[in-house]
């Protein structure tokens, strides 16, 4: 992971440290979105990993989807 893509991974750090047990489970994706902003930082980097975390962060409201979604190669 570049030292960017680190920085950028603290507040992540921070929530499933944090925040993420006192939540609970009630992701509608597999992968959690946590994990999956995780995985794209470590394989695309901070710039485009950025962008898919935020992407599929923007999908996670009532009327969107569910289900597998894996980080693109």
């Amino acid at each position: 992971m570049s030292p960017l893509a680190f920085v950028i991974s603290l507040p992540i750090r921070l929530y499933r440290a944090a925040i993420s047990p006192w939540l609970g489970s009630n992701c509608r994706f597999h992968p959690t979105c946590s994990t999956y902003a995780m995985e794209a930082l470590r394989k695309h980097g901070a710039i485009k990993g950025t962008w898919l975390a935020a992407r599929r962060i923007a999908r996670c409201h009532p009327w969107g989807g569910s289900g597998i979604d894996n980080v693109p190669d």
